[in-house]
């Protein structure tokens, strides 16, 4: 079964300087129905106006991973970490006993789109940790990529939780197929669309949960970046 989560039925926050949607409850947005898929928590997509960005906040017992899709983000926190995250850059932050940070556009003149994501972590009161990976388009393109786990394996960024990240990216007539194991649940979601996904369309932004699925197909008319989270 596969029950597709629309763009245009996420919520949102506009602001000045802001224009983010949610997948699920986050903010000011409350949907009792949309309170996370098993261990996910949060899915936003975020476009970040030149200049703008968030200013120091908290978090903690939340792993959070940013993946910047375009432009590049200047990232400050409190464990010293302060470098800019680029388009093909993932981030992976656990909060643990707690950590605060800023996330700024670090250009003038061009927005920043990116996709943050919180995962709950299979313990509280970890220690705060940081970690970045660059996972360049020509390392993408026709693979589906492991880019998170809990043990790091194949260069992929590490989180404290039974769960995993693939980027897909499909190529035109290329279809991919990506094998769920047994007892797992999968959320799709399409950073480029459109893909069809075991001939279900989904348009960027969209989203789908997978639940007794064992095998996806992925295809896509155009090439397409989708997140496949491999979850307990």
């Amino acid at each position: 079964m596969i029950q597709l989560r629309k763009s245009d039925d996420r919520g949102r926050t506009k602001l000045d300087w802001l224009d983010g949607r949610h997948t699920f409850s986050f903010g000011e947005y409350y949907d009792p129905a949309m309170m996370g898929f098993s261990k996910l928590r949060v899915i936003n997509e975020d476009w970040i106006a030149p200049g703008g960005g968030f200013g120091t906040h908290p978090h903690r017992d939340m792993e959070i991973i940013t993946w910047i899709l375009e432009g590049a983000l200047r990232h400050r926190d409190s464990m010293g970490n302060g470098p800019v995250i680029r388009a093909g850059d993932m981030q992976r932050m656990t909060a643990g006993t707690g950590i605060t940070h800023s996330e700024i556009n670090d250009s003038a003149t061009q927005p920043v789109h990116m996709l943050q994501i919180w995962i709950l972590p299979s313990q509280t009161g970890l220690t705060p940790g940081y970690e970045q990976q660059t996972f360049p388009a020509e390392r993408r393109r026709g693979a589906d990529r492991l880019v998170v786990s809990p043990d790091g394996r194949d260069n992929s960024l590490m989180i404290h939780q039974n769960a995993r990240i693939h980027i897909a990216q499909v190529e035109p007539g290329t279809p991919l197929t990506h094998e769920v194991p047994p007892g797992r649940r999968t959320w799709i979601q399409a950073a480029r669309g459109p893909v069809e996904i075991n001939g279900l369309r989904l348009e960027s932004g969209d989203g789908a949960g997978a639940i007794d699925e064992r095998r996806l197909v992925i295809s896509s008319p155009g090439e397409s970046d989708v997140l496949l989270f491999d979850l307990p």
